[in-house]
């Protein structure tokens, strides 16, 4: 998979986006799939990113963000670095691309000085929970726009580099 930085509105993450949101809203059963409000700002460098992984064909694949947060009373802290929007196109999951994403996102937030990965996701996705969770994910308060949904799971990870003794 070839990953490539783009914006939140590049064409290629907005379709992606809508096939995201449509999954949510299937599993869900709601019409708007995550009322999250999401800017393409929100993703810029040095206070996010945006990544679209493509297949040999050139095919756009996989996506994933991340966004600086702060304490607020949505219930963030700071340093908190939020994942939005990971998705894999059905077709090619089971291959380890959200790994891909997932740790390029880990990897350019601690370059970032970001100090917390967090992230929130849903009782009807089991498989972002055992990904998150094989990550060295751990459940922590809620926080952010479902914070208060009985089907809202919130996860998160330091991501201070461990000191070699």
């Amino acid at each position: 998979m070839n990953i490539c930085r783009v914006r939140f509105d590049h064409p290629d993450a907005v379709k992606l986006n809508d096939r995201v949101l449509l999954e949510y809203a299937e599993r869900y059963g709601d019409g708007d799939g995550d009322a999250t409000p999401l800017e393409a700002e929100m993703f810029e460098p040095p206070r996010g990113l945006f990544l679209v992984g493509y297949d040999e064909q050139g095919v756009p694949v996989a996506t994933g963000g991340w966004r600086s947060q702060e304490t607020n009373d949505m219930g963030y802290s700071d340093g908190d670095a939020e994942i939005k929007r990971m998705y894999v196109v059905p077709e090619v999951r089971g291959r380890g691309l959200s790994r891909v994403i997932l740790a390029a996102l880990e990897a350019d937030a601690r370059a970032a000085g970001r100090v917390r990965m967090v992230l929130e996701t849903g009782t009807k996705q089991p498989e972002a929970i055992a990904l998150y969770a094989s990550s060295g994910y751990e459940e922590c308060a809620k926080f952010g726009h479902y914070r208060d949904d009985p089907l809202s799971r919130c996860y998160a990870k330091p991501l201070a580099e461990v000191a070699e003794v």
